[in-house]
């Protein structure tokens, strides 16, 4: 960068040159034409006449003369040179400040949100490449703060609208109970079981608004403690045997044994949590969905892999973004406010760690990276083994995960 600025730094070097050039010749002509030359015996004569205008001697005057001017030349010269070169610089001065204007001129051009492009002196490219990106950063950022206030906005459009059907129906069905106690048996246990779905529906859009509003308000901050990440996944996957169920869907769980990592527990058990329900929301009835945790050097990578449609390859990094979503529906089945996957990208990368997406015609796989827990001296070639364990949807027991650090047990 330093080597862009050659122009503007020869163009002020040339300027300087100039001056002192010009400085040289005035003052040298001054220095024969008027000190040294045919009009200093005069200039001495008027001094002298002067003093002698005033009472004072000649001899006196003379000799004043030679103490205070003739004596000093060489100081005379020095300062005289110096004057002239303050007072050509200073002229010069006007045609550098030029820059600055120009520098000015851009800034402006941002801060009044100009469509037009900033243009500066040949000089000052480097600056005008520079401020050009700022403008088009900004720019960028703009559009995309705005976009993104127009998804939160019509998200919670949505969903305000969309409480309003579980609701009905929970009011309608509720309604109907209350006012025909002589309903069967059979048919009050049907629209009971209704109102129940309507009611955890209207609970997980409620949760939603609340995802909302805490995603933008709260900060996140992590409580480390060492995990055993193995036995969270299984947790995990075994607590989701409702969901799993609904749709005819079995979890295969593949991990190395007692994979550990220092982190949050509840937070990391949330973005699991997150990119699992997204497997199981968007893949195909009656499939695998498979988790897979290896180590890899000194990281652990955990795979998240279903069948489902193809995510196109321009939406595979958007998809990480707030308030996306995919295919841009809202059913009942899988419309969300588009947090989970976002939310789960901050809590990894605070984690140290990454995520990412990939997708063919097969499977979508999202893969989580974070840095292992370091191991202890003279076990680096620990041979790590398997284990595996098929989730079908069957009911069970819900575990804890435990870490081994007191307050690290989620429910």
């Amino acid at each position: 960068m330093k080597n862009n600025y050659r122009k503007l730094k020869f163009s002020i070097l040339l300027q300087t040159v100039l001056v002192t050039a010009l400085t040289v010749l005035v003052g040298g002509f001054l220095l024969d034409y008027v000190i040294d030359g045919v009009y200093n015996e005069k200039f001495g004569k008027i001094f002298v006449d002067v003093l002698m205008s005033f009472h004072v001697e000649e001899e006196t005057a003379i000799s004043l003369y030679w103490k205070l001017i003739g004596g000093n030349k060489t100081f005379f010269m020095v300062v005289g040179f110096l004057l002239l070169f303050a007072l050509f610089f200073y002229a010069a001065l006007s045609k550098m400040t030029t820059y600055l204007d120009q520098v000015g001129d851009g800034i402006e051009n941002i801060v009044s949100d100009s469509t037009e492009p900033i243009h500066l002196i040949t000089e000052l490219k480097p600056i005008e490449i520079r401020l050009n990106e700022i403008k088009a950063t900004l720019k960028r950022q703009e559009l995309d703060s705005i976009e993104g206030e127009k998804r939160k906005d019509d998200l919670v459009l949505f969903l305000a609208h969309d409480l309003k059907t579980p609701l009905t129906s929970i009011v309608a069905y509720l309604t109907m109970l209350d006012t025909h106690p002589e309903m069967g048996s059979e048919e009050r246990e049907k629209y009971i079981h209704i109102a129940h779905e309507k009611s955890i529906r209207l609970g997980e859009l409620i949760n939603e608004f609340f995802d909302i509003t805490r995603y933008n308000l709260q900060n996140i901050e992590l409580e480390p403690v060492e995990i055993n990440l193995s036995l969270m996944l299984e947790q995990l996957a075994d607590e989701l045997y409702g969901v799993l169920q609904e749709k005819h869907l079995s979890c295969e769980v593949e991990v190395e044994e007692n994979l550990e990592v220092s982190g949050d527990p509840d937070k990391l058990a949330r973005v699991f949590d997150n990119i699992l329900r997204n497997a199981i929301a968007y893949c195909y009835e009656s499939t695998r969905i498979q988790i897979r945790a290896v180590m890899k050097n000194d990281d652990v990578e955990i795979v998240f892999s279903n069948e489902g449609d193809k995510i196109p390859g321009t939406m595979l990094q958007t998809i990480f973004e707030k308030f996306y979503r995919v295919d841009g529906s809202r059913s009942s089945g899988t419309g969300g406010a588009g947090l989970g996957l976002a939310i789960a990208k901050e809590i990894v990368e605070l984690h140290g760690g990454s995520v990412r997406a990939r997708s063919d015609d097969l499977k979508t796989q999202f893969i989580v990276i974070l840095p292992s827990k370091k191991k202890e001296e003279g076990k680096d070639d620990e041979i790590h083994t398997h284990r595996r364990r098929t989730f079908r949807g069957k009911p069970g027991r819900r575990k804890r995960v435990h870490s081994k650090a007191e307050g690290g047990n989620m429910e």
